[in-house]
């Protein structure tokens, strides 16, 4: 593996773990890296697990360090989300490439329309944080049909948890993110062991996959919560934008 390539692994985990924090959709900057450098695409779907799991801790650690959690709800999100995921990766169901690339699109483009309209709406009145137990309740039942995505597709799934968060609890960006980054490092690591078990994954490219993801990751829980919902918003949409695009016109 020539310098260049590692460069090129370590650059493309950077930005994915920075997206994938303060957005979502960055294994759509890593999984083509790696499929260009050679690796089946089963065995780069696999090896990015280890960067995805990698990422979510030092994400969670990042957070932490900035006093932002939304600990312990977060960690029962990420209970619900781990049951669906294990069901998730059991559907055996054929979506077309094609139609699934577009609906993904049109998912990720009404998200960040919801979230904007929500942001707007924000700034004529404060909205409180919902954190009832009725509230609390339906996240967690939600979440279950999120860790169903997560486990089935794992594409897109950061945009349905920071739908929920902002709709449901009424979480800003910045603490809805601080609780993702938890809920996605538990039902992943289900995923990994099923890859690890199955002997899928390459070492090698994931753990330099890590490296970028995890560094990416430290540097958008640290940042984001430094410039806030307006940046976090900023940075969601341009990822939407560019990634719905890629989506909807892929060949």
């Amino acid at each position: 593996m020539e310098a260049v390539d590692i460069l090129l692994v370590v650059g493309a985990g950077f930005a994915a773990g920075f997206i994938n924090t303060v957005a979502g959709g960055g294994s759509l900057i890593s999984l083509p890296i790696l499929i260009f450098l050679g690796l089946p695409p089963a065995v780069a779907n696999a090896s990015n697990r280890v960067a995805i799991f990698s990422q979510n801790i030092f994400g969670v650690l990042g957070f932490k360090s900035k006093g932002v959690s939304a600990f312990p709800f977060s960690l029962w999100l990420g209970l619900s989300a781990l049951v669906g995921a294990v069901i998730g990766a059991k559907i055996a169901v054929d979506i077309p490439e094609d139609l699934f690339n577009k609906l993904l699109a049109i998912i990720m483009i009404v998200v960040v329309a919801f979230i904007i309209k929500k942001s707007v709406q924000k700034e004529g009145a404060e909205l409180l944080e919902r954190m009832g137990t009725k509230h609390q309740v339906v996240s967690i039942a939600l979440f279950f049909f999120v860790g169903i995505w997560g486990g089935f597709i794992q594409a897109g799934v950061g945009f349905l948890i920071i739908m929920v968060l902002t709709s449901v609890n009424r979480f800003s960006l910045v603490k809805t993110n601080s609780a993702k980054v938890l809920v996605v490092l538990i039902y992943t690591s289900a995923a990994l062991v099923v890859f690890v078990l199955e002997g899928t994954i390459n070492w090698w490219y994931g753990g330099l996959l890590a490296v970028g993801n995890s560094s990416g990751a430290w540097v958008a829980s640290r940042w984001s919560v430094e410039k806030g919902d307006r940046w976090v918003l900023l940075i969601l949409v341009i990822s939407v934008v560019a990634m719905a695009g890629k989506l909807w016109f892929l060949e």
